[in-house]
């Protein structure tokens, strides 16, 4: 029981920080048009605010179409840093499992193996 508590718990805390960051996400600064913008904008806003003569370093090898082909090419992104993490990870622990596996099977037959020892 105890256990299920402690994941209730861990649930719960994700669901208000996610209701949290929705709740702040929403509120726009005076003069912002966008709720969600990235930081790449903010940072060109304040780059040509206080340097009006920069130029940048370099320019991008490709400029999406719209704001929905950006989303949709960085949600792309994270699905597939999910699952190449998600994949990773199942591939560790089911590593480890066969070595353990292996080391018991190991320590069984060694254990089988030996002559008993004799009473005194």
């Amino acid at each position: 029981m105890r256990k299920h508590l402690g994941t209730l718990g861990v649930v719960a805390a994700i669901i208000a920080l996610f209701a949290l960051a929705m709740i702040l996400g929403t509120r726009q600064a005076p003069g912002e048009g966008e709720a969600f913008v990235g930081t790449d904008s903010a940072a060109t806003r304040h780059i040509e605010a206080s340097q009006p003569g920069y130029s940048p370093w370099f320019k991008p090898l490709f400029a999406p179409s719209s704001g929905e082909v950006e989303s949709g090419l960085f949600a792309l992104q994270a699905a597939l840093g999910g699952g190449l993490l998600g994949f990773v990870l199942g591939t560790l622990r089911e590593r480890r499992r066969h070595r353990a596996a292996a080391a018991d099977g190991a320590a069984a037959s060694d254990a089988a193996a030996a002559p008993p020892e004799p009473r005194s």
